[in-house]
């Protein structure tokens, strides 16, 4: 009896679920029949934004509109004798502009941008062709620099009159609460719609117009072709599809727009078990109990002192420098021995936002700092050796100047470059001095006197002096590279999914793509494999492309020179004037998804993150001493076969990432006699231990025991030329 009443109970409840969600949606209920329905995603529960007043109750659509025939019914309908080009006299909805520190009030986004919603779900009235379909109507939305047939930066119709709609079916009843537009990205047009009509359905057969008291609404658009404009909805609609259709357009450009639509799916009753009412799919969730918000500097800086609190004895917080704007930029050190470089122990770094507005890398970084403190505390054993084995860096905002902006602008109108750059208009990513040039020159002439080494290429003068245009956070990661010997490092982007690695410059003169690899470009690829093949879509073929890049014909990783030159790269300075192995991680096609997106990140790149830093362990490491046991710094540890070394560190240790095989491996230091040995790197995780002891050369010694007696070594050439010149003294 117990059982059946709770089951009477569970069922009541459902079906006033459903009474909820089916009311104002009128005799209409076909959107039910779908069968689309039994497999839709359980809505949020989280509002999008605090506001302190409450908001307005949803409101059913209006009352369906007369149907006609065939095509006519999935067509608005304007007045009669109407002018293209000319918005309705009826009442405009104003433009929404938000203050500093907000985010669009009511429901999150559907997830155009996102990818959440596929292309299956956008339909258009018409488009010039493909690659200007519905399907590219998303929101920050990227054309290529040559616009094509298949990738181009919109939605574009293919007639300019008032007919004319770009529609999203939401799958399941939906309480729509507003829309954000753009106009299309083009370096060469300018196309966007400046008002537009909201209309909505359960069957897209019938359409209602959002009203305006009595007369249809019609909502300003955008003045431009790049900056997000939000419209809310006078009040919330709840309806299976939604339409935008447009009233005017820019005077010299086309009907053409990207756009967002804010919603909260509604629950769907499916079944009658108790014990599951709701079907989700495509939802992420995850059990990790993380602070899954976007965090302002100062509450960036407040979680780094509670998750210090938490793990004293494993994390240390410090600044390398400050920011244009003199905010500090702060770095998370995680390790055993907080502090201090402990012999043997590989350094391992990464970094986010140094373009500000790419907020994701920046939260991933918090998320990861949190978790490793809590999985170390739980004694996870994985999380326990990479802790106690590795010295982890953690530099989550490169550019907090940047991401304030960007911040201001919130998640989903701050455009694609708002807060991209330092204060001072820099871009850090390519801020760096230009190290593949002096190489490759060297490498083409190699008779010229002057001689460049294949590793630790010294920053050329210009760039060090005052008046060079380098950003005071570039000048202060190169600071924090050259004193902390990093083995691997990973910096976190965002508009992308795909992994970059060096080089990231073309070889080639008037190249602007070209496959340019390093001395080292098997382990390269590598790395950049161990992150992309354990993130839950990099390497997915069924996936949509971000934007105009398929990267999936290299399994979710590029070669950067392949995909576009940047001289002055991160990656390619990392690589050439240090230890260190750096890749560009692009880590999501939002750069700044909406925080109720952030579980779902999370779980994409949590395995990854970790895999990544694992690779650090792979290869040879060791020791070089001398016959007295003390280290030798600034030995020379070179591979044969491969044009690239790498050098001890100042307690005579290094690492020297390797792929599985056999290497003959020589050290060698000034004063020294070289030494060569053959080391195994074997197909399991943990770097081969391969130590050297170097002898001093018979000419080192001689010095070392002529300075100790206070002479100075004779030079054989100098006295010959004494002894010359004394004979023909004599002569004369």
């Amino acid at each position: 009896m117990a059982r059946r009443g709770a089951a009477a109970l569970a069922l009541a409840l459902a079906l006033a679920l459903l009474a909820v969600a089916l009311a104002g949606v009128g005799a209409r209920g076909a959107a039910l029949e779908d069968p689309d329905y039994s497999v839709q995603e359980i809505w949020s529960r989280e509002p999008y934004h605090a506001r302190p007043n409450p908001e307005p109750e949803p409101e059913p659509f209006s009352p369906p509109l007369p149907a006609g025939d065939g095509e006519e019914e999935r067509q608005p309908r304007p007045s009669q004798h109407r002018p293209p080009k000319k918005a309705s006299k009826p009442k405009k909805a104003p433009k929404k502009k938000l203050a500093p520190e907000t985010s669009p009030p009511g429901c999150p986004p559907l997830g155009l941008e996102t990818l959440k919603i596929t292309d299956f779900q956008l339909h258009a009235s018409t488009s010039k062709r493909y690659g200007l379909g519905a399907h590219r109507g998303r929101l920050n939305i990227q054309a290529g620099i040559n616009e094509n047939d298949f990738y181009d930066g919109a939605w574009c119709a293919g007639r300019n009159d008032l007919h004319q709609w770009i529609e999203v079916d939401a799958r399941r009843l939906t309480k729509f609460t507003g829309v954000i537009t753009q106009g299309r990205n083009s370096l060469w047009l300018s196309d966007w719609v400046t008002s537009y009509k909201v209309m909505v359905s359960n069957d897209s057969h019938t359409w209602a117009t959002v009203k305006n008291g009595s007369g249809d609404m019609i909502f300003e658009g955008n003045s431009e072709k790049e900056i997000p404009v939000l419209n809310e909805l006078p009040v919330p609609v709840v309806a299976r599809y939604i339409r935008i259709n447009p009233q005017s357009w820019f005077e010299n450009g086309s009907i053409c727009m990207r756009m967002e639509i804010l919603g909260c799916p509604l629950p769907v009753f499916l079944s009658l078990d108790p014990n599951n009412y709701y079907h989700r799919r495509n939802e992420m969730t995850t059990t990790d109990d993380l602070d899954f918000k976007h965090h302002n500097y100062k509450e960036m800086r407040q979680l780094m002192k509670v998750v210090n609190e938490m793990c004293p004895n494993i994390t240390r917080i410090y600044n390398i420098g400050k920011s244009h704007q003199g905010l500090k930029l702060y770095a998370v050190e995680i390790s055993d021995h907080p502090g201090e470089h402990e012999v043997g122990e590989p350094e391992f770094h990464y970094i986010a936002g140094a373009h500000g507005n790419e907020v994701l890398g920046r939260e991933l970084l918090l998320l990861l700092v949190h978790f490793l403190c809590q999985e170390y505390l739980a004694r996870n054993p994985r999380i326990v050796f990479l802790v106690e084995e590795t010295r982890i860096h953690i530099l989550p905002s490169l550019n907090p100047d940047g991401y304030e902006k960007a911040y201001e602008g919130g998640s989903e109108l701050g455009g694609w470059s708002l807060g991209r750059w330092t204060h001072d208009g820099i871009d850090i990513n390519n801020n760096f001095p230009d190290l593949n040039t002096l190489l490759w020159e060297a490498e083409d002439r190699p008779n010229s006197p002057r001689k460049v080494p294949n590793h630790y290429i010294a920053i050329p003068e210009w760039f060090l002096s005052e008046n060079a245009t380098v950003a005071v956070e570039t000048r202060a990661v190169i600071a924090w590279m050259e004193k902390i010997p990093f083995v691997l490092g990973g910096n976190l982007q965002g508009g992308e999914l795909v992994v970059a690695y060096p080089y990231d410059m073309v070889r080639s003169l008037w190249k602007t793509q070209e496959h340019t690899p390093t001395p080292d470009d098997h382990v390269f690829r590598w790395l950049a494999y161990s992150y992309a093949s354990t993130h839950r879509l990099m390497t997915d073929a069924r996936r949509r492309v971000c934007h105009t890049e398929d990267f999936q014909k290299e399994d979710g990783t590029v070669n950067g020179a392949s995909w576009h030159t940047v001289a002055g790269s991160l990656n390619d300075f990392s690589y050439l004037h240090t230890n260190c192995f750096e890749l560009s991680i692009y880590v999501g096609c939002d750069k700044y998804p909406h925080e109720s997106q952030l579980p779902e990140e999370w779980e994409n790149n949590r395995e990854s993150l970790i895999v990544f830093m694992e690779q650090v362990h792979r290869g040879i490491k060791g020791l070089v001493r001398d016959l007295h046991g003390k280290g030798i710094p600034n030995a020379v540890i070179s591979v044969e076969g491969v044009n690239h070394d790498i050098r001890t560190a100042s307690d005579g240790d290094y690492w020297r990432l390797l792929n599985p095989g056999e290497y003959a491996v020589t050290a060698k230091a000034e004063g020294f006699t070289s030494a060569t040995k053959n080391c195994m790197v074997g197909y399991d995780m943990g770097a081969t231990r391969c130590d050297f002891t170097l002898s001093k050369t018979n000419l080192a010694r001689i010095r070392e025991i002529m300075e100790k007696f206070g002479k100075q070594p004779v030079s054989l050439p100098a006295r010959r030329l004494k002894l010359r010149g004394r004979k023909r003294r004599q002569r004369g």
